[in-house]
């Protein structure tokens, strides 16, 4: 049986996935390709996560595409928002008819004789996976499991009588009016789902172990809602994409010169909006800012249901579940009709595929990233990953973009593979990403690190990237290009 054989496959019909297929089509015009995803419909996280309140931890003039502006009045949007605003870029750019559902690649091999990779995929309820073929491969899957996220193991769990939820797998049309909850949690989901939850539940209780940074912003854009009486929709999204992006990166920068600044900065608008009498020992976190991310509410909702007293938060242990609720290391127990177990994310690179190179399983754990886009000794290939400190789109459309550029370089010059090499192996390893957030560190012997220098130091900055990656060399000494032929190999190296 004869192999499907498409330029380029992209893995995964998300927000990076759909932004990586505009690109492609832009910049590579003649380039066959497919977008394959495993679910029945695009969207990725924004189409996957169901639970209440869900919605952007960042605003959408940096999370919205640099080709599509964001025309909502809403600058922190709900998931449905983001949800049609990814369906719509589909639509309008002819994207749609390139996507594959039900497509879930199973294996991903390279051959470096033919340089080209075969693709094991299962469409559908097929008996048999198909094998598909490209020469490019860019996996838009994000670093997520999506099948299950991460539950500790709770002593007494069996013993609960109530319901027991990860928000990633929330129940359709779940019913919690007038029932006492407890949000297991602290991060961006917990401070999402305690506020949007007071709606029906009888009280609800953010349970935490250790205190997050929270931040309050506004819900809208009253400056860009003003300019759009008198601006066309582009230059009013162009001006709030700039103003946004500087903000988010002085704020990191002044985070990370002087902490005890920021620290008290963000401590004082937090008392300012719960009230003198709360207790701050509940959102005064051990670490610095942006040793894990700062989360934010849209219009301090979190804020206003604590000061209303529709919710509450208590920072303590867990020593076990029991019939009725919760028992706390200092016997205290929590009631609870419901346990949300807001407890973060497994990390899965690839989107849970085996990847190997000549038949050889590829250890992304003992491999580093390249310009935070490819994969030392990885030809070929793309992971489009997003930023940690700003809006996860800025990182992933010039992730995109440079990859077209390299795809064109290769065409420009015959050369048919391009592999990251670090040959005298004189880069120091670092962690990949700089932060002590749990769920990062829980999968540091799964994800590969980055270097101490650039082109493999991860560097986190808008700017910096975007004048390295948009207008950069691609040559940088790195990169080993070759164009190998059945039997022979003619290769042209580049690497040091």
């Amino acid at each position: 049986m004869s192999v499907e054989h498409l330029d380029v496959l992209i893995i995964g019909a998300g927000l990076s996935g759909v932004g990586a297929a505009y690109h492609l089509m832009k910049h590579c015009p003649g380039k066959r390709f497919a977008v394959l995803e495993g679910r029945a419909a695009l969207g990725g996280t924004w189409d996957l996560f169901r639970y209440p309140g869900i919605r952007s931890d960042s605003d959408m003039f940096t999370l919205g595409y640099n080709f599509k502006p964001w025309t909502h009045p809403l600058a922190i949007a709900d998931g449905s928002s983001i949800r049609r605003y990814i369906d719509e870029t589909a639509r309008e750019n002819g994207i749609q008819e390139k996507i594959r559902f039900q497509h879930k690649v199973l294996k991903a091999d390279w051959c470096s004789e033919h340089a080209t990779w075969t693709l094991q995929v299962q469409r559908g309820d097929d008996a048999e996976p198909i094998n598909l073929s490209c020469q490019h491969l860019l996996m838009c899957t994000g670093y997520y499991r999506y099948e299950a996220g991460y539950t500790p193991e709770f002593k007494g769990r069996e013993q609960f009588q109530g319901e027991f939820i990860h928000p990633q797998l929330w129940p359709e049309n779940f019913d919690y009016s007038g029932k006492n909850v407890v949000v297991i949690g602290s991060g961006a989901t917990a401070v999402t789902l305690v506020p949007a939850m007071t709606d029906k539940a009888k009280h609800v209780t953010m349970l935490q172990r250790s205190p997050t940074y929270v931040v309050s912003l506004p819900e809208g854009d009253p400056l860009s809602a003003f300019l759009r009486r008198w601006l066309p929709e582009s230059w009013v999204y162009r001006l709030a994409r700039t103003r946004n992006v500087a903000m988010q990166m002085a704020f990191y920068t002044l985070a990370k010169v002087w902490p005890s600044l920021v620290r008290k900065l963000l401590l004082g608008l937090a008392k300012r909006q719960l009230g003198a009498d709360f207790d701050m020992r509940h959102f005064s976190p051990h670490y610095k800012p942006w040793d894990e991310r700062v989360c934010v509410v849209p219009n301090g909702d979190l804020f206003t249901v604590l000061r209303e007293g529709k919710a509450s938060v208590v920072t303590e242990h867990i020593d076990g579940l029991t019939a009725k609720g919760i028992r706390l290391k200092t016997g205290e127990e929590l009631p609870a009709d419901v346990i949300i177990s807001a407890t973060g994310l497994e990390l899965q690179l690839f989107g849970g595929m085996q990847v190997t190179v000549d038949g050889v399983p590829f250890e992304a754990a003992k491999s580093m990233g390249y310009r935070g886009i490819m994969l030392r000794d990885l030809p070929n290939a793309a992971v489009v990953l997003g930023y940690t400190n700003a809006s996860w789109t800025l990182k992933a459309d010039l992730s995109s973009e440079y990859y077209c550029r390299l795809i064109n370089h290769m065409d420009a010059t015959g050369m048919r593979q391009c592999t990251p090499r670090d040959q005298a192996r004189q880069i120091k390893n670092a962690p990949f990403l700089d932060l002590a957030s749990g769920y990062i560190q829980r999968a540091a012997g799964k994800i590969p690190s980055q270097g101490d220098r650039a082109p493999w130091k991860l560097y986190q900055n808008y700017l910096l990237d975007l004048a390295l990656l948009r207008y950069g060399k691609v040559e940088d000494g790195y990169l080993a290009f070759s164009s190998p032929q059945v039997g022979a190999t003619n290769a042209r190296a580049t690497a040091v």
